[in-house]
């Protein structure tokens, strides 16, 4: 039993899109559970030799031009039928309600993000030239945009980056199959000062220290405190009083 085609029937049974990890465990399982040699002989299966079958599989498909291809979406594989055939699909199954299409700024604000990812709100909104706050609310909302994180500048603001449903949303396999954009990933964006340490200037605590001994120092036997400039004058009034001044004969 050709192992391309073990791959290809739990596909097309599947009712929902799967993962490599999906299915390594999917035929770890089977080997403990059935008692079939080939089931065993797969059970330790890696993912990469997953990933080069799964790869063959749809390069078959794409070469036979049948009204449904293998696709992989967000990491996940999964049959899908060709676009040119949703007017008969949609009649027997129904259209499904989809959420609203995002706006132009949405898009706008989406596109920076996920090409210059992480990035905050801040610079988001330098390369915009406008605020961001309902676009980004919208975008967490959709799930299409979440927090990764937060940068290492003052105020450390909340970073963003792209999520999985992006990648779903616009039929992606990862974020380096984006088209190119080099022109947006060169623009200038002036960042905050990181954050750094200062350390206390020791001169006026070493001061204040001193000046603390020498008020608290008792005087010796014998003397006198210190004083004032000003203390000083009014002792020496105290001692030579002036004399009274006699009349002129």
């Amino acid at each position: 039993m050709e192992f391309k085609l073990i791959l290809e029937s739990i596909l097309f049974s599947a009712q929902k899109p799967l993962s490599t990890r999906d299915l390594r465990d999917l035929f770890q399982q089977t080997a403990e559970q059935s008692g079939d040699e080939t089931a065993k002989s797969l059970k330790k299966v890696k993912e990469e030799d997953l990933t080069i079958t799964l790869e063959q599989l749809q390069q078959e498909h794409e070469n036979m031009a049948r009204s449904f291809r293998l696709t992989c979406v967000a990491g996940s594989w999964q049959f899908v039928s060709r676009s040119e055939y949703a007017p008969w699909i949609m009649t027997l199954v129904g259209a499904k309600v989809r959420p609203p299409k995002l706006s132009h700024p949405a898009l706008e604000t989406l596109a920076i993000l996920a090409y210059r990812q992480p990035v905050t709100r801040a610079e988001i909104e330098q390369i915009r030239g406008v605020a961001v706050d309902g676009v980004m609310q919208t975008l967490v909302e959709r799930g299409l945009v979440e927090t990764v994180g937060r940068a290492e500048v003052v105020g450390r603001p909340m970073t963003y980056g792209t999520t999985a449903l992006f990648l779903e949303y616009f039929g992606l396999r990862r974020l380096q199959d984006l088209p190119a954009g080099d022109e947006l990933r060169k623009v200038v964006v002036k960042k905050p000062e990181p954050l750094t340490t200062v350390e206390p200037d020791p001169a006026p605590l070493e001061q204040a220290v001193v000046n603390e001994i020498v008020v608290a120092s008792p005087a010796k036997a014998g003397e006198e405190p210190a004083s004032t400039p000003g203390q000083e004058s009014a002792s020496v009034v105290e001692e030579n009083p002036s004399t009274e001044s006699k009349p002129i004969e």
